[in-house]
């Protein structure tokens, strides 16, 4: 569906990196037009279901340019926001956002060490979007089942697999061939993140097999919830 090679494995971090420091500026926009908004939607569903939970200390996970945030910031039982992100220009945007809000605290960290958060120490963990961007999947998620309390929970909101061969031919047009294009006109000429963004999800695990590995690293209660015939998943998973 492309030409482009996906860095391996040992490159995939600065890669990442410093892709996401070019694009940072217009990462809000290119969302908007290449989920046609819904992206909002299924925010504000993952929102939605933490508020329930009652968190009262929540870390949102490569939380890029603060979209999550801003919607975590107001849960009612909220006493403290972490927005963590490992490029500082996307932490930028997001610091700029949650300023105004004293309860929210932005921070440069590594999705797989998060060292400065002590061993369960937090109600709740959220990355939307970030998860297929690591370069261990499953280091990550083990940091972040050791920094949850026990019963904390850990909601995950990225692309998934369409299991319609008919829907998914016409997801895969779009995907591949039309969402680089939306970004090549926002940037204004071509850039190898939009190229990277739906190439990494053929690397990513599709919602079935992220709900095994999920329980493969302890989490109990795993459920997930389609979006748009399973073109985007929310995850949710308990320690």
């Amino acid at each position: 569906m492309t030409s482009f090679s996906m860095p391996d494995k040992e490159q995939k971090s600065s890669f990442v990196k410093e892709n996401f420091e070019k694009i940072a500026s217009k990462y809000d926009l290119f969302n908007d037009l290449n989920s046609f908004f819904l992206h909002r939607a299924w925010k504000n569903t993952l929102v939605k279901i933490l508020k329930q939970e009652s968190p009262k200390e929540v870390l949102d996970l490569c939380c890029g340019t603060g979209d999550v945030a801003v919607r975590l910031a107001k849960l009612p039982t909220l006493e403290k926001l972490h927005a963590v992100d490992f490029s500082p220009s996307m932490l930028s945007v997001a610091t700029s956002r949650l300023t105004s809000i004293p309860k929210a605290v932005t921070q440069v960290g590594d999705a797989m060490d998060l060292k400065p958060f002590t061993s369960s120490s937090l109600d709740a963990v959220t990355i939307s979007f970030g998860l297929r961007n690591v370069k261990d999947l499953r280091l990550c998620l083990k940091e972040v089942k050791r920094v949850l309390k026990q019963n904390g929970v850990f909601l995950n909101l990225d692309v998934g697999k369409v299991e319609s061969p008919i829907i998914g031919f016409f997801a895969k047009i779009y995907f591949f061939k039309i969402v680089p294009l939306i970004g090549y006109l926002i940037w204004g000429g071509k850039n190898e993140m939009f190229d990277y963004l739906p190439v990494s999800s053929l690397h990513y695990p599709g919602q079935k097999e992220l709900k095994v590995i999920l329980e493969e690293e302890g989490f109990r209660d795993v459920y997930f919830k389609n979006f748009v015939f399973g073109n985007a998943v929310l995850h949710f998973a308990r320690k």
